[in-house]
């Protein structure tokens, strides 16, 4: 009787000692209420670039978002997995789809886009914590190498006529579909100066929204605004948005030029979809470092590339391929930057 108790008090005490894999963090936060929030923050932007570019918006995005929950179920389902369309992975998945795609596409490209995202650049890959790529990202960069007309011409303009944007003054055209990065690229910055104004006027319809673009590009405030409540939420940090619009900033004005904004780096930052990215792209949990020196190299590199790509590149944009191209170095650098011991090595300290 004693040895059996003396047995039982043992094991006891052994299982204090077992510990499950990580991480070992008790929280009320759930995948599901992440991604839900993340998509409450995107309906803001969403519903002004349907006032932007019209009704057509909201039928391209409603089409990237059915596309890519259809094939996340298809595709679970195919590969034996759970089912878990409830959890707005994909519905998020879908939103920053269509928010990366001109307005004007057809919509067999958002259903093609969502094939690529979905089942070969997330489930193939082992499904969702799994991938290493951006899939949303992925789905964009696959539609401008496949159909590299329709993602470069089928622009919209701003539709005219709303009078609570008239007294900024802008002088967008109403005529051209060039988006402003593509017009800095190919024409100068006095064309783009004659084509959207200058001064205070074209920072406030930037900032507003109230330019062409892609369907997420529009308004740098409603998205700045989604991402600030993220970080307050404590979701995502400030590390990665900070870093990688630091540094598009700073190498903006380093390398400004006749056709690179003429040392304005706030005009480089507002023109692009580099808030988007900054904020509900490279802020991925699972494409982006956990570390927070990391997290810092991961935006400061982003920021660079996405200069590069901008000034050398055949895009006049470079924050989607910025992003890409960092996301799989997300490990290496969480290994380059991982925490000290916070506990002695075995055997004691020295």
């Amino acid at each position: 009787m004693i040895k059996q108790q003396e047995s039982e008090g043992q094991t006891a005490a052994t299982n204090l000692w077992k510990v499950s894999i990580s991480p070992h963090v008790k929280s009320s936060e759930s995948v599901e209420k992440i991604m839900w929030t993340v998509v409450a923050c995107l309906v803001p932007p969403l519903i002004l670039s349907v006032f932007v570019f019209g009704v057509q918006v909201l039928f391209i995005t409603a089409v990237s978002v059915i596309s890519c929950v259809a094939v996340e179920a298809v595709s679970q389902k195919a590969l034996g997995r759970r089912v878990t369309i409830k959890d707005g992975s994909a519905v998020l998945t879908g939103m920053l789809l269509a928010f990366v795609i001109p307005p004007g596409v057809s919509p067999l490209l958002p259903i093609l886009a969502a094939v690529f995202a979905i089942y070969i650049g997330k489930h193939l890959l082992g499904g969702i914590g799994y991938n290493f790529f951006n899939p949303a990202l992925l789905g964009r960069a696959f539609l401008l190498a496949s159909f590299p007309v329709a993602m470069t011409s089928a622009w919209l303009p701003p539709v005219d006529g709303f009078a609570i944007f008239s007294y900024l003054g802008s002088s967008i055209d109403a005529v051209s579909t060039a988006t402003p990065l593509a017009v800095m690229k190919e024409q100068g910055m006095v064309a783009f100066t004659e084509m959207f104004g200058s001064g205070m006027s074209l920072y406030g319809s930037f900032f507003l929204g109230w330019r062409p673009g892609c369907i997420g590009e529009t308004s740098s405030f409603l998205l700045v605004l989604g991402g600030l409540y993220l970080i307050y939420r404590g979701y995502i940090t400030w590390h990665i948005p900070v870093s990688v619009l630091g540094s598009i900033a700073v190498l903006s004005w380093v390398f400004a030029g006749e056709n690179y904004f003429s040392g304005d780096p706030l005009l480089a930052i507002l023109s692009g979809g580099a808030i988007l990215g900054a904020f509900f792209m490279a802020t991925d949990y699972v494409t982006s470092p956990s570390t927070r020196t990391g997290q810092v190299v991961f935006g400061i590199a982003i920021g660079a590339l996405t200069v590069l790509i901008r000034i050398k590149g055949g895009y006049p944009e470079g924050i989607c391929y910025a992003i890409l191209l960092m996301n799989p170095l997300s490990t290496v650098l969480d290994g380059w930057f991982k925490p000290k011991r916070f506990a002695p090595p075995a055997g004691g300290a020295k």
